[in-house]
């Protein structure tokens, strides 16, 4: 017994390992192109870098702010919505699809035809944020959790041919050919160990208390990590993004999903995919931590001014604007709630929250409209959509 503790300690001992002496992985020759696989995580990781420790700090302060903060603002969760549609905007914007914050706030019957596909992934994206959040009330981040969460972001979208919730059986790369990729990741036979060392580093403190590593590190090794291992056919940049804000909810960092680094990553779009390389080709992973601390340091002070300023706009409506409408003013703040969830709505959508007939709903409207609350989109005389523009904007800005 004394032995097999003694063999215990010295394999924690063997986990441990600086930052600074992070070795990515080998690249290995192939038949006309090389693959990448990286080293496993599941280990100690130190950091011994004081100006790292000083930034650790700092976004760990940011972040406990924020959380503090949502739980403040009244009715929150009607924000939280807004919130995953800009994460789901953004990130899949960075993979191409060409949707605007407005377009995603849209019904599906109002898109273009020849954008629906595109409003399609959106929404796509956002039913596995949603689904991925109730799912982990029972589940822990996991393959299983993974792999579900990618089957609805691909579902009856055009990535459906990419085996959804399934890891590839085959090569993949990104870049124009395989022969000339930017980067090949390990081949898919790698895929099951390497995935099942990454699920092992995400719950680390349930697996082995020896394993402590501080959490906005493991974020940014985590997601470094699955997009080197790249598992899915399409995809990978969605869920590895998703990751980073569903560990923060699931570690219970946050309370409400109110930090997402897509658009920080976006903005710096150029600086993400070379730190990502730089990791790969030069193991820079302390530099790529900074990168990460930052955005979420900058990320955090962002949704705590949108906060703010969603609370005093909605004091501005409700006690400057509303108070002009006399008896109508119960109804209308009514209507203006609903469309903190829904800010972009048709006459007859309007007409249904208020509970009255259309005729009704078109004074309201009329009324909104010419005390600056509401704003028609299309132009149209007939099939008008309405949005409450200055409480978008608050969000769209930020961009």
């Amino acid at each position: 017994m004394q032995l097999d503790n003694n063999i215990c300690k010295i394999a924690k001992v063997m986990q441990k390992k600086d930052i600074d002496q992070f070795k990515a992985g080998t690249w290995i020759q192939r038949f006309e192109y090389k693959s990448f696989t990286p080293e496993k995580i599941f280990l100690q990781w130190i950091l011994s870098d004081s100006a790292l420790q000083t930034l650790l700090s700092e976004a760990d302060r940011q972040l406990g702010k924020l959380d503090a903060f949502s739980e403040l603002v009244p009715d929150v969760n009607f924000f939280i919505k807004m919130h995953i549609t800009k994460e789901a905007t953004v990130s899949s914007k960075i993979e191409g699809t060409q949707t605007s914050f407005e377009e995603a706030l849209i019904k599906a019957e109002d898109i273009n035809p020849e954008k629906r596909d595109d409003w399609q992934e959106v929404h796509n994206y956002i039913d596995a944020v949603n689904q991925a959040i109730a799912e982990m009330g029972t589940l822990p981040i996991s393959n299983r959790l993974i792999k579900q969460t990618h089957k609805t972001l691909l579902a009856g979208a055009r990535g459906k041919e990419k085996n959804p919730g399934e890891y590839r059986l085959s090569q993949n790369w990104i870049g124009s050919s395989l022969k000339n990729a930017v980067f090949v990741p390990p081949t898919h036979d790698e895929i099951p160990d390497l995935m099942q060392d990454l699920e092992k580093f995400i719950n680390a403190e349930i697996i082995d208390s020896g394993i402590n590593v501080p959490h906005l590190v493991k974020i940014a090794i985590i997601h470094y990590q699955f997009e080197t291992i790249h598992p899915f056919l399409d995809g990978n940049g969605r869920i590895g993004r998703l990751l980073i804000t569903l560990y923060l909810i699931d570690k219970k960092l946050l309370k409400f999903p109110t930090l997402y680094l897509s658009d920080y990553f976006e903005r710096n779009r150029r600086d993400y995919y070379d730190m990502l390389t730089a990791v790969r080709q030069k193991n820079k992973l302390k530099d790529w931590i900074v990168f990460v601390l930052q955005g979420v340091i900058e990320t955090a002070q962002n949704s705590i001014e949108t906060f703010q300023n969603i609370i005093k706009l909605r004091d501005t409506i409700e006690r400057q604007k509303l108070i002009h409408l006399g008896r109508k003013q119960i109804q209308a703040q009514h209507l203006i709630t609903e469309m903190y969830k829904d800010p972009i709505m048709d006459g007859n959508q309007i007409a249904s929250v208020m509970d009255v007939h259309i005729s009704t709903a078109n004074r309201m409207i009329a009324d909104l409209q010419s005390l600056g609350i509401l704003r028609e989109l299309t132009g149209y005389k007939r099939n008008r959509i309405y949005i409450l523009d200055e409480y978008v904007n608050l969000f769209y800005n930020k961009g």
